[in-house]
């Protein structure tokens, strides 16, 4: 299993769209084939950043997600609302503690 972070900035006008679009969709992404988790977080000093985190049983379940409809879909709506590019990496977990 492996996380994937994706790191997002937004015009400050497009949050609102960005949030809904996320709401709308985000159980389709989470039931995904080989998706575990997915998380939303806001920074907590810039409200126009997020992040994605996202679990994934192997990197073809990834992939197969990216080339599906409904990534297509979701890109499409997302990156007309970018302030900057975003930003993604492919981590594995080395320690977790809770």
């Amino acid at each position: 299993m492996f996380v994937r972070i994706v790191k997002m900035g937004f015009k400050p006008e497009h949050v609102e769209t960005f949030l809904s679009n996320f709401h709308r969709k985000k159980e389709f992404i989470r039931n995904s084939p080989g998706c575990r988790l997915l998380e939303l977080y806001r920074d907590k000093h810039n409200p126009t950043i997020f992040f994605t985190y996202s679990y994934w049983e192997k990197e073809e379940d990834l992939e197969n997600y990216r080339n599906s409809d409904l990534f297509k879909g979701v890109w499409a709506e997302t990156k007309v609302l970018f302030n900057a590019k975003p930003e993604a990496w492919s981590v594995d977990k080395e320690v977790s503690l809770t």
